[in-house]
């Protein structure tokens, strides 16, 4: 069996989507994309791919070594991104041709379904306090929302007065033991993030998600002396090198590997081990489509210490098209007491409904994140 061809599909709302295809017919998924740099993504998964047509789509941790050492210019988001959709796509044949889902192939699963949260509040949040309802009485048992807005260096109580006051309409509006994600989005600078991880412990937070930049994790450790609740970051960070330096300082609690930007399952597999190894457990970035939820799962289903995923149903990024649409069974993806099963279909465990990704791809989309200034004219972190 060799690889024969593949094709890119950069469908709404702003995903991107690898189909590659083997001469015996086999057909593996990948969904490789940088939210806001698809096209960029896309380029370089066109130059990738060059290496593999006409290789055996089976061998897959030679082709991961290949296309990511004989780089002389390694890692980073879009070279990671583009081997990561083309992995998912191995992955896929690869369990289409032994008739088996993923995880079986990893080892076997160590769980049967995998807890989920829901996305509330969007990049402005409001009104989160009936939207955190809405979803817990939808079978929800954890919610996550951007704690902040746009904040300074040093800014002012005021911005940390608002923040509290969502948090407290969440925790009040859900009870006391919904758990709640505060994603601090890299928006949130050291002086500032010590005095919301202190002043956020009142309300119990299932974590506080990238408190500062991946560029400055060194501030961890004093973050983390201010504060008992657990400390999630990853989602920019993309291969196993770039997590070895903060799991050796055990300044974090939950990491963050996204499956379509640090080097696929074949990575976020070794990702996943390296932090059970000091006790870190693991919680998939994903706030992406069908595919990458998928290969999500496959991983969850492995990783001992995987406690929930995050998933893309109803988030604020999906206009137009949501999760479900590019998906033939919508049961794969079936929520149930805040918990998903686990995919049981061979590969991904997941049939795209091809016909509606080239209709769509038709329509395409360019999205872009949105560009934040502070009052001072100075660029923003969104």
């Amino acid at each position: 069996m060799k690889i024969r061809s593949y094709e890119l599909f950069q469908v709404p709302p702003r995903w991107l989507f690898l189909k590659i295809e083997t001469d015996d017919g086999i057909v593996g998924w990948g969904e490789p994309v940088i939210e806001g740099r698809a096209s960029t993504v896309k380029a370089c998964v066109e130059e990738l791919m060059e290496y593999l047509i006409g290789k055996d789509p089976l061998r897959i941790e030679d082709h991961w070594s290949m296309l990511y050492r004989s780089g002389f210019y390694r890692g980073g988001p879009i070279l990671m991104s583009a081997i990561s959709g083309i992995d998912q796509a191995l992955w896929d044949i690869k369990g289409k041709y032994f008739n088996a889902p993923v995880y079986q192939l990893l080892g076997g699963a160590c769980r049967d379904s995998i807890r989920v949260y829901s996305w509330i509040g969007g990049d402005r949040p409001s009104e989160v306090g009936q939207a955190a309802k809405k979803v817990v009485d939808a079978g929800f048992t954890a919610v996550k929302m951007n704690g902040t807005e746009e904040l300074q260096y040093v800014d002012s109580y005021e911005k940390i007065d608002q923040v509290l006051e969502r948090i407290a309409a969440v925790r009040e509006s859900v009870g006391p033991y919904i758990g709640i994600g505060i994603d601090f989005h890299g928006r949130v600078h050291k002086p500032m993030a010590k005095i919301l991880a202190k002043e956020l412990e009142q309300f119990r937070p299932m974590f506080i998600e990238e408190p500062v930049l991946s560029e400055n994790n060194e501030a961890l450790k004093e973050i983390a002396q201010h504060t008992s609740i657990p400390i999630a970051t990853g989602e920019r960070m993309f291969s196993r090198w770039d997590f070895k330096t903060i799991l050796a300082d055990g300044h974090v609690d939950i990491i963050q590997p996204d499956l379509s930007h640090a080097g696929g399952i074949t990575e976020c597999k070794k990702i996943s081990s390296m932090a059970e190894a000091y006790d870190v457990a693991l919680a998939p970035h994903c706030p992406l489509g069908p595919i990458a939820l998928s290969a999500c799962l496959q991983v969850d289903a492995t990783a001992h210490n995987a406690f929930i995923q995050e998933q893309s149903l109803g988030i604020h990024y999906n206009q137009g098209n949501d999760l479900l649409d590019y998906i033939k069974d919508k049961s794969v993806f079936e929520y149930k007491d805040g918990y998903v099963s686990i995919p049981q279909g061979p590969g991904l465990g997941i049939e795209i409904d091809e016909d509606f990704v080239r209709k769509q791809a038709v329509v395409g989309h360019n999205w872009r994140n949105p560009v934040w200034r502070h009052k001072d004219g100075s660029i923003a972190e969104w």
